[in-house]
């Protein structure tokens, strides 16, 4: 997908049919305990520790993915040890980013199907969206090692897609907050939309739009409801919940 230099200064100018989201730092905030359970796996390898603004910038791959360079030889063992401290306090952490939830709903209650594309590992990315009692916006919520590859690979798109019966491309919108994000966008054909303000380099993977946060994305939604097709509606009927 070629994105115009220029495109990020505009707004979309129709809803898509669907809308495909990242997770944390997206739609929720859970950095503190991604941040504690990775210290405690570098800390038992002797490694030392990541400030949390060291954690925030590096943590984009996938566990299956970013730790064998992390940890060489003994990268399970210190999956073993991130996933018993995570499991046991990420729900303690977790706060939904402010304005979240009404672009969820905004979408949801304009006809728009809505999904999951995480690099969180997918047991706990269903666990915290159900504690936060959003599993009914969602058709499909992917994490990591769900599909045969992780984002930014297209597979968890396709995945999150197919409860909807819709097929990547310009009319599904994919919301995220990092390069990763974009990057898989771009795979597959979707609109890359950020959010936020982040430091990375978006040269090779530019976002269509840029957005400060959820709220400005949901007051766009407000002003463009009724813009998505009948046909696009009458479909999202049958979607299941």
């Amino acid at each position: 997908m070629t994105v115009p230099p220029d495109a990020a200064t505009g707004e979309p100018l129709r809803l898509p049919r669907a809308a495909l989201f990242d997770w944390d730092n997206t739609l929720v905030d859970n950095w503190g305990c991604i941040h504690a359970a990775l210290n405690a796996a570098l800390v038992a390898h002797d490694l030392p520790p990541w400030t949390l603004a060291e954690t925030r910038v590096r943590v984009r791959q996938s566990m299956r993915d970013s730790f064998p360079r992390l940890f060489g030889d003994r990268w399970t063992e210190a999956r073993d040890i991130f996933y018993d401290h995570f499991g046991r306090h990420h729900l303690d952490y977790l706060k939904p980013l402010p304005g979240a939830e009404s672009l969820l709903r905004a979408l949801s209650d304009g006809g728009v199907y809505l999904g999951v594309v995480s690099n969180k590992t997918g047991r706990f990315l269903r666990a915290e969206s159900e504690a936060l009692g959003w599993n009914h916006y969602f058709g499909k919520l992917v994490g990591a090692g769900d599909a045969p590859r992780d984002k930014p690979e297209v597979d968890p798109i396709h995945m999150a897609l197919a409860p909807g019966g819709i097929a990547a491309g310009p009319d599904v919108w994919f919301i995220g907050d990092a390069d990763v994000d974009m990057q898989c966008a771009h795979a597959g054909g979707c609109v890359p939309l950020l959010i936020g303000d982040s430091p990375d380099d978006f040269q090779n993977f530019p976002p269509a739009h840029r957005f400060d946060a959820c709220d400005i994305v949901s007051d766009l939604v407000q002003r463009l409801r009724g813009t998505i097709s009948q046909e696009s509606s009458t479909e999202r009927r049958s979607w299941p919940s």
